[in-house]
Formats: structure tokens, sequence, C-alpha cells
């Protein structure tokens, strides 16, 4: 039995997979996750600090509260991480979880990295595990049609929302 799939044809795509206009930072030196913890929370759009890793707003989200949990120490790959950034870096993980459920009633979520550029790091040379809320219905026709993503809230708003929403925060 055969299976037919549909596709979706995306050459603009083509020039980022080449190579081009992909941001390559091996080393700390202009890596921009090891520039914004130097920034105050709100310039960085940092919504938790911890001892080891952070959680910042990603400035191309896919959705909405899309985070980006990162370790300070400018390290590439998961087995690389010292045991306490592996347990930090969980932790965070759930307070994302649960910060977003709470400030936007998110009902699910993709997590996850990408280790190594041909495994679609944009920034490969810094780890950085992804927190995506997902509701039911977020896709629509506007990605596909329009190559177009709405984004029902300022980044600055979104980033003050779930500092206000991170377990063990005042306003929690």
């Amino acid at each position: 039995m055969s299976q037919e799939w549909d596709r979706l044809w995306t050459p603009h795509r083509l020039a980022y997979l080449q190579g081009e206009s992909r941001p390559e930072h091996d080393g700390s030196d202009g890596c921009p996750f090891c520039l914004i913890p130097a920034r105050t929370d709100e310039q960085g759009l940092i919504v938790r600090r911890g001892e080891l890793v952070y959680a910042v707003l990603n400035l191309y989200p896919y959705n909405s509260g899309h985070l980006l949990v990162c370790p300070y120490r400018h390290v590439a790959d998961y087995p690389m991480l010292t045991t306490g950034e592996v347990a930090e870096l969980g932790l965070m993980t759930q307070q994302a979880m649960t910060a977003l459920r709470s400030a936007s009633g998110a009902h699910g979520f993709n997590i996850g990295m990408n280790q190594g550029s041909v495994a679609g790091a944009g920034i490969a040379g810094h780890l950085h595990q992804h927190v995506v809320p997902r509701w039911g219905g977020d896709t629509n026709f506007l990605p596909v049609i329009g190559a177009t993503k709405t984004m029902p809230q300022l980044l600055a708003d979104t980033r003050s929302l779930l500092a206000q929403h991170w377990p063990g925060s005042a306003h929690a």
C-alpha cells in the first residue's frame, strides 16, 4: 500500500539551509545567549534567572510565550552540561510550563533542543531548550498560505506577564 504525502514547498528556506544569513557563534564572543544575561531582564527579555540557567523569550517565536532555557555557560552539546546544569534546566522547564499554563492557559507544549546546525540549531554554539506553548487550533491558514504568523502580544508584555506567573514569584 503506497502512502501519499501532501507537500508544502518552502524554497525560500534553501538559502538558510545552505548557510546564508545563518548566525555563526562557535565561540562565546558575540554569542547572543552569552550577552543577554548582562542586560536587565526587560532589555534582554529574561523571564527568570536561576543559578546556572535562565529563561528568555525567543525573539522569533513560533507562538506567544515561546521561551528558551539556556545555561549561562557557553556550551554546545547536552552531554557537556554538568549534573547541576541538567537539574536546573529541567526544573526551569517545569516552571516555564507552570507559568505558561497559569498566564495563558496553554493546552500543551513542544519542548526540545536542536543539537548542531545540521539538526536545525540557529545558534549551535550555545545550547538552548525550546519551550513552545500550544493551544487547540493554534495553527491556521496564515502561516501556510500567507507566510504570516499572528502574535497577539508584544514580547515585553509577554515577558512581564510570565515573570508575574512564574512559580515562586511575588505575584504567582
